[in-house]
């Protein structure tokens, strides 16, 4: 039986195909091939060309090690590092606590 897939956004697949492009560049700019990126990866060289293709079956562990193998591994801490959306939601629904009221006699 055949595992069933969710169809995509097209924003979504967009948004996918243009990071699998940018990873291509990246290795071609490194004048590596696909399969030295793939066996440095630890994966077979078509889940690295699904990578790039933007297929978005592929693991975020498999994009996690190319980035690695590329020296992009620390563009990984700007992912969602600013929710401005979420901290403005949060803030809407934080209510003022009261402040107990001093005593008299201090």
């Amino acid at each position: 039986m055949s595992k069933q897939t969710l169809p995509s956004f097209p924003r979504y697949q967009r948004l996918a195909g243009s990071l699998g492009d940018r990873v291509r560049l990246a290795r071609l700019r490194r004048r590596m091939s696909a399969t030295e990126m793939a066996e440095r990866m630890g994966v077979a060289r078509m889940t690295l060309y699904s990578l790039e293709h933007g297929d978005l079956s592929v693991g975020l562990g498999v994009l996690v090690r190319a980035l690695g193998v590329l020296g992009l591994d620390d563009d990984l801490a700007h992912l969602a590092a600013d929710d401005e959306l979420g901290r403005r939601l949060a803030d809407a629904t934080v209510r003022p606590t009261r402040r107990a009221k001093r005593s008299a006699d201090r």
